[in-house]
């Protein structure tokens, strides 16, 4: 364990060995830094917050601080990350509420570039990428594997599916279906994720088919509902799309992004 002497560690606090604090961090109450976490300097870990092994904080981030919320109260409210994360400058977490589920949970494996924020309640998956100030509202659901570009935002209470993408500076305001690509302002469906589908293998013909079901949801003939009930049947073989026709359902009559002008 390593502890800078202008660090300052609450008594609280339980760090595992292999903890590296770097000059003028400040570690809460409540705190609990797992093996391997390595904060760079500056860093503000406020409180109740559980950061996994092997993350690494750069500086001028604060993680765990207070929800951004007007009926909160000074209520105990939790942070919880993974494992193997990558938090860079000035990121902002917050806790959760008691409103919410009273905690925000952030996964392992994950890219928080300069800025990112994820806001009170939220659930972020395994694998994301949040680039430059990507700001998550309250309640957000983000699935495993999804790429936030830098300066979009997705609206309190939105759901990014599994493999989807954002583009840059695109406002979130209606769920985003698993594997989808969307962007604009607002944000509009524009296809599948076909460059994040290619990196994780999928070959040209399972593509195919799931464009072919993507054009028969979004494009076919009938009511959205009915076009609905005849993917689930004609594509009951692809995982991918039972996930994005489970999303649909799960969401209610929650908005979703539709697909829009190029």
């Amino acid at each position: 364990m390593s502890i800078h002497p202008t660090a300052i560690v609450d008594a609280s606090a339980a760090l595992a060995d292999g903890v590296a604090i770097g000059p003028w961090c400040t570690v809460g109450p409540g705190v609990t830094l797992a093996e391997g976490v390595r904060l760079v300097s500056h860093v503000v870990i406020q409180q109740d917050a559980s950061i996994g092994a092997n993350t690494t904080i750069h500086p001028f981030a604060v993680i765990g601080g207070d929800p951004q919320h007007g009926g909160y109260k000074g209520e105990p409210v939790r942070l919880e990350i993974g494992e193997n994360n990558l938090i860079r400058e000035h990121c902002t977490f917050n806790r959760g509420t008691p409103q919410g589920t009273g905690v925000t949970r952030v996964g392992s494996n994950n890219l928080f570039m300069t800025g990112a924020h994820v806001g009170h309640d939220c659930v972020v998956g395994d694998n994301v990428v949040m680039a430059n100030n990507a700001t998550l509202g309250g309640h957000a659901r983000i699935g495993d594997k999804v790429f936030l570009g830098g300066l979009c935002a997705v609206h309190q209470n939105g759901r990014v599916g599994q493999g989807a993408i954002v583009g840059g500076l695109a406002a979130v305001t209606r769920d985003v279906i698993p594997y989808g690509s969307a962007w604009g302002n607002h944000a509009s469906l524009h296809g599948l994720n076909l460059i994040g589908l290619k990196r994780k293998g999928y070959g040209k013909d399972a593509v195919r088919r799931l464009l072919a079901a993507y054009r028969d949801l979004f494009e076919g003939d009938g009511v959205f509902a009915e076009r609905l009930d005849r993917v689930e049947q004609a594509y009951a073989d692809l995982p991918e799309i039972m996930e994005i026709v489970a999303f649909i359902r799960d969401g209610g009559k929650r908005p979703l992004c539709l697909p829009g002008a190029e």
